[in-house]
């Protein structure tokens, strides 16, 4: 089995890499590219995203052909794919964090700035914090709620569909910190940083 780590400048992604590698082991071989040929024939794809929802977006957009890609293989070709933090938030269909920019549109929904309600809470989110499992899925197999996760981010998925949100995290308001449609996955706490319990929804995704 292949799983491709989507590289595409979108900042220091080398922990997802480690992670996905510690957790692969032998059994999976885990390639990280950028090359749209090896994209599509992946059996699984891990979408990381490290800094704005607009730096990542302009990154996925740097290399030609890259977000068609990226659409066949979710949208034609069925296949799981994994955003991880802005990762996820790219499946929106519009993000407001720098100025207004277009998302892919995978899960319709905005990113917004979370509400820190006039400066009561401290923003980027970071650190740890429990999600609350609202729903059952494969990636959260032997995944206790009320987990601690390991979170950086200022703004929030916002899914106008709220059949997709698998988990939520109180921090200022609920938000939504994991989501699942179809064969789309995606966290926005970073699995790769989330010690055992974090390995062990990366070792799900690997065995969806």
């Amino acid at each position: 089995m292949n799983v491709t780590i989507v590289d595409y400048n979108s900042g220091n992604i080398s922990s997802v890499i480690n992670s996905f590698k510690e957790v692969a082991k032998d059994k999976v071989n885990i390639e990280v590219t950028s090359d749209l040929s090896t994209i599509k024939t992946s059996d699984k794809v891990v979408l990381p995203g490290q800094g704005s929802f607009k730096s990542c977006i302009d990154g996925l957009n740097s290399i030609n052909g890259l977000i068609d890609t990226l659409n066949e293989f979710v949208l034609e070709s069925k296949k799981p794919l994994l955003g991880i933090c802005v990762g996820l938030q790219m499946f929106a269909d519009i993000g407001y964090e720098e100025v207004e920019t277009k998302g892919l549109g995978w899960i319709s929904g905005k990113v917004s700035k979370i509400d820190n309600q006039a400066g009561k809470f401290k923003l980027p989110h970071i650190g740890w914090n429990e999600i609350n499992i609202i729903k059952d899925s494969k990636i959260f197999n032997a995944v206790e709620n009320k987990s601690h996760m390991y979170f950086v981010h200022s703004y929030e998925f916002v899914p106008e569909d709220k059949s997709v949100i698998l988990a939520a995290t109180d921090y200022s308001t609920n938000f939504v910190c994991a989501v699942e449609k179809e064969n789309i996955f995606g966290t926005q706490f970073h699995p790769e940083k989330s010690d055992k319990i974090g390995l062990k929804i990366i070792d799900n995704f690997i065995n969806l």
